[in-house]
C-alpha cells in the first residue's frame, strides 16, 4: 500500500482523528447536579460578575479554534471546507500531542473575508485563541490583522508565521556555523505569498542586510508597486534596496542565503555554485522543492534545509505553533506580536547547543520533547515583558 492508500484506510477506520472526552465523573445524582443543573448556575454567576473567571471555570484557558475556509489546503489548493476538514483535524492532533493544547476544527462555508472575520469574532468568547489555517493570500493577512486588532485573544495564521519562525531559528544557527553576521548577508527569497512575505519580514527584523524577493512575476521592485496587492506592495519597503530589476539567477550570484517557498525546479546547480562561500540553501516547496537536496549538495551548498523528514535540517512549522500557543495560553496573552515570534525563534535555536551545531544540525527534531516547553516559555516571557499577559 502507498502512504496515501494507507492514510485513506486509516481515516475510514478512525472516522476522524479527534473526539471529546469527559474530565469529570458522571456516575451519580451529585455528579449530575455539579456538572449541570442546578450547580452549574454558580460558575455562570461568577463569570457574569468577573469575565476573566471564564478561564477558571471553563475550557477556554486551554482550547483554541482552528478556523479554515479550505482555499489553500496543503499542496491541494482551493478544495473547500469539507475536503479541508481532515487537515484541520490533523492540526488539532498536533496541538494536543506536542503541547497539550485542546483544539477544535471549524471549517466554514464562505470565502468572504468580512464574513470570516465576523465568524471569528462571534466565537471568540468560547476560545482562548484562534489559529487561522489554509486560507489563501492575501486574504489571510487581511483577516489576521483585523482580528489581532479587534479581539483580545491571540490570533495566529500558521501558514504565514509558523514556517517563518522555524526558518528564522534555522538561519540564526546556520549563520553561527557559517561564521557570518546577519547584517553582512544577502538573502534571496523565492515566493512572496503568505509564508514568503512573513519570512522576509521576520528576517528583516532579525537584521539580514539585503533581501531580494521573487514571485511568479519576477523580482519585487518599487517601480511596479502599483501592480501589486497590498501584501507584495509592503515588501517593496524592505526588499531590493537598490531598486534593481534582475533575474533570480543574477540575485543569487554572491548571495549568502536562499529560501524557497514557491515552486519546483526553479534553482539550478549553477545558481547555487554562484553563491557566496559557505552558502545556505533552504528549498522548501511542496511536494517538490526548488532544487533537490542532492543537487544543492553537489553544487557546493554548505548548509541545506528542506521541508522533508528524510533529510537533515527539516524546516517544519510543527516546531513552532504548538509551543507558541502553549505559551500564549499559559500567560493568557491578548495577542501574538512580531517580538513574540522572534522570541520563539530564539528559544527554538537555543535547543541546539554549540557542541551540537554543524551543517547537518541547525534545528532540533520535531520529536525533541523540549521544543514546546522552551518555545512556550520564550513566548510567555516576551508577552509579559510587553504587558500583553493577563497572568
Amino acid at each position: 500500500m502507498t502512504i496515501y492508500e494507507k492514510a485513506l484506510e486509516k481515516h475510514e477506520e478512525w472516522r476522524g482523528k479527534i473526539s471529546t472526552e469527559l474530565k469529570m465523573p458522571l456516575e451519580t445524582r451529585d455528579d449530575l447536579s455539579a456538572a449541570y443543573t442546578p450547580g452549574v448556575a454558580e460558575p455562570c454567576r461568577a463569570i457574569h460578575k468577573n469575565a476573566d473567571d471564564v478561564y477558571k471555570y471553563t475550557w477556554k484557558g486551554n482550547t483554541i479554534a482552528v478556523v479554515s475556509d479550505g482555499t489553500a489546503v496543503l499542496g491541494l489548493g482551493d478544495i473547500g471546507p469539507a475536503a479541508g476538514l481532515p487537515v484541520m483535524e490533523g492540526k488539532c492532533v498536533l496541538f494536543k500531542k506536542f503541547a497539550g493544547v485542546d483544539a477544535v476544527p471549524l471549517c466554514i462555508d464562505t470565502k468572504d473575508p468580512k464574513k470570516i472575520i465576523e465568524f471569528c469574532k462571534q466565537i471568540a468568547p468560547t476560545f482562548g485563541g484562534i489559529n487561522l489555517e489554509d486560507i489563501s493570500a492575501p486574504r489571510c493577512v487581511e483577516i489576521e490583522r483585523t482580528l489581532i486588532n479587534e479581539l483580545d485573544i491571540p490570533v495566529f495564521h500558521d501558514d504565514q508565521h509558523g514556517t517563518a519562525i522555524v526558518v528564522t531559528a534555522a538561519i540564526m544557527n546556520a549563520l553561527k556555523v557559517a561564521g557570518k553576521k546577519p547584517e553582512d548577508c544577502t538573502l534571496v527569497v523565492s515566493g512572496t505569498g503568505a509564508a514568503g512575505s512573513s519570512i522576509i519580514r521576520m528576517l528583516h527584523k532579525f537584521g539580514i542586510g539585503k533581501i531580494y524577493g521573487f514571485n511568479v512575476n519576477g523580482i519585487v521592485i518599487k517601480e511596479d508597486a502599483d501592480k501589486y496587492d497590498f501584501l507584495t506592495k509592503e515588501l517593496t519597503e524592505i526588499t531590493n534596496p537598490d531598486n534593481k530589476r534582475m533575474t533570480m539567477a543574477e540575485a543569487m550570484h554572491g548571495a549568502d542565503i536562499f529560501v524557497g517557498v514557491s515552486a519546483p525546479n526553479l534553482v539550478t546547480e549553477e545558481m547555487v555554485r554562484s553563491m557566496a562561500p559557505k552558502s545556505i540553501v533552504f528549498a522548501m516547496a511542496n511536494p517538490e522543492p526548488e532544487i533537490t537536496y542532492e543537487k544543492a549538495k553537489n553544487a557546493g551548498a554548505f548548509i541545506i534545509g528542506t521541508g522533508r523528514s528524510d533529510y537533515p535540517n527539516q524546516i517544519n512549522n510543527i516546531l513552532a505553533f504548538p509551543g507558541l500557543f502553549r505559551g500564549a495560553l499559559d500567560c493568557r496573552a491578548r495577542k501574538i506580536t512580531e517580538e513574540m515570534k522572534i522570541a520563539a525563534s530564539r528559544g527554538l535555536a537555543s535547543l541546539v547547543s554549540d557542541a551540537e551545531l554543524s551543517p547537518d544540525m541547525i534545528i532540533p527534531s520535531a520529536f525533541d520533547p523540549r521544543v514546546a516547553q522552551v518555545v512556550a516559555k520564550a513566548v510567555a516571557d516576551e508577552a509579559r515583558k510587553a504587558g500583553l499577559a493577563r497572568v
